[in-house]
């Protein structure tokens, strides 16, 4: 009797404890919703500007940080294995260093560094690998293809390169992604996100109608994109 009693309460005890855990599991067929604040840092940002085609004054492009909201859909192929969707846009400018300006100046250029402002748009797709798909902490990492868009570019009014309302066209970019990160159960649902990616993207800007004609510049953008957040299984 007391054996049955002792058992009785070991398995009570054990039913507990595991319902204390938050009780999450993976599985094919699974939709996993995140949304991500989100700082888009470029690692690169090396450029040239070009007068006419031919003539180069000099390395000097840097393009600034964006912080925004992201939201990203996973769907689970497997247990462990993923495809993700990347959704959201920054908006960041283009500017010249010191060496640049001053070789533009000396070209006849005036104006502020600032010569670019545009917003970009870079749907990116991942496969991701879930390491631990029945853990409370889940690491994963993936690899994938971006396509980044650039849209509603615009030259500063007093931009060093051109005037406001010249035209001026962003490329888009193809290029490849990578990233890593680990969602923190909190119940059975719903998890916090940590998550990091670097995405290849190189553009290049083209201006025409300037005053002096035509100028181009190219840049390396190559963003480390910093992300924190929640999301749900569905």
């Amino acid at each position: 009797m007391k054996k049955t009693v002792f058992a009785a309460a070991m398995i009570t005890g054990l039913g507990l404890s595991a319902a204390a855990l938050p009780a999450m599991a993976y599985e094919a067929g699974d939709w996993l919703v995140r949304g991500r604040v989100i700082n888009v840092a470029p690692n690169d940002d090396s450029g040239r500007l070009y007068l006419n085609d031919t003539t180069s004054l000099g390395e000097g492009v840097k393009v600034d940080t964006d912080t925004v909201p992201e939201l990203d859909i996973t769907y689970m192929i497997t247990r462990n294995w993923g495809l993700e969707l990347i959704l959201g846009f920054s908006e960041h400018n283009v500017s010249v260093h010191k060496a640049a300006e001053s070789n533009a100046r000396g070209a006849g250029l005036t104006g502020s560094s600032q010569v670019i402002e545009s917003k970009v748009l870079p749907p990116t797709l991942l496969l991701q690998y879930h390491f631990r798909p029945d853990g409370d902490v889940r690491p994963y990492v993936g690899a994938g293809i971006n396509y980044t868009y650039f849209f509603d570019e615009k030259v500063p009014s007093d931009s060093l390169v051109a005037a406001a309302g010249d035209d001026i066209k962003l490329d888009s970019s193809w290029g490849l992604a990578v990233q890593a990160g680990v969602d923190v159960a909190l119940n059975e649902d719903w998890f916090v996100n940590f998550d990091v990616k670097y995405i290849d993207i190189d553009t290049e800007a083209h201006f025409k109608n300037t005053a002096v004609n035509r100028l181009r510049i190219n840049a390396d953008i190559d963003p480390f994109v910093w992300g924190i957040g929640i999301g749900r299984r569905f």
